[in-house]
């Protein structure tokens, strides 16, 4: 189960790339610049992750020569991520500690692409469906395969923190199936709403973004998460953090979660 799961973030990292090439030319064919500019801008917060990488590279001991950086330059440096764990998977059997560490590092940081980069993408291509082309069928596929593979970043995520629990083994096929189908309905009905929202009163949308943002981000001021120690990334963390809050739950803390879940959902609903 281990190799299948970077496997799968491969094959879907690779599709919505693929798509998100295609509509980029799409618009571009077209001569709709407006659309063609913002979906490439959609892919600048995508380098934070980049660099990210790069920095742990470092940290790891492995110098970053001019091969990784140009591939982390043409954000291929998760491309390279997984494959060092697939390669790592054969070699130690999905049992090594190594495999493990290597596994959560591209996770978290394909988690972080996908909520800087895949998530901006798909709200675009959303709208591009809903409010001005509702036959396009480029703009929809990308819309999908990066819902897929954002509700699959997010279960890849959970399914490192549930190898990293003492006694815990890899949870079976039918687990990762429901929480897939969880996160996917999940994202999707709230890119929906808020793109419908915007499409009915337009710039509205910001603000009661703004609210759900602000709440959360005072929500989880009173949790006092622990997970950044320095006061001042603590405040921050809690802001990027409620930007999440707005589209999807992440626990940040250890222990039972239902009650966090359960207040997270009466807001959102």
């Amino acid at each position: 189960m281990r190799g299948a799961v970077p496997r799968l973030s491969l094959t879907l990292l690779a599709a919505e790339s693929g798509a998100r090439l295609c509509a980029i030319i799409h618009y571009l064919v077209r001569g709709q610049l407006g659309w063609f500019g913002l979906t490439v801008a959609c892919l600048v917060p995508g380098y934070a992750a980049q660099l990210l990488s790069i920095l742990w590279f470092r940290a790891d001991g492995h110098a970053p020569g001019c091969c990784l950086l140009a591939l982390h330059l043409l954000q291929l440096g998760l491309w390279k991520r997984y494959w060092d764990v697939l390669r790592a998977a054969a070699k130690a059997g999905g049992g090594a500690g190594e495999l493990l560490a290597q596994l959560g590092d591209v996770c978290v940081l394909r988690l972080l692409e996908a909520l800087l980069q895949t998530l901006p993408h798909l709200l675009l291509q959303t709208y591009v469906v809903v409010a001005v082309d509702p036959a396009g069928f480029i703009p929809g596929v990308s819309a999908g395969l990066s819902l897929l593979s954002l509700a699959w970043a997010l279960v890849s995520y959970s399914y490192f923190t549930f190898l990293l629990k003492p006694g815990h083994l890899s949870p079976p096929a039918a687990v990762i199936l429901c929480l897939l189908l969880w996160r996917t309905g999940m994202l999707g009905t709230r890119v929906l709403a808020l793109v419908l929202f915007a499409r009915l009163y337009s710039f509205w949308v910001f603000g009661v973004a703004g609210v759900h943002w602000l709440l959360m981000s005072f929500w989880l001021g009173a949790q006092q998460t622990d997970i950044v120690a320095q006061p001042c990334r603590w405040r921050l963390f809690n802001c990027l953090l409620g930007a999440v809050y707005i589209f999807c739950y992440i626990n940040v803390r250890p222990g039972p979660s239902r009650t966090r879940v359960a207040v997270f959902y009466a807001v959102s609903t």
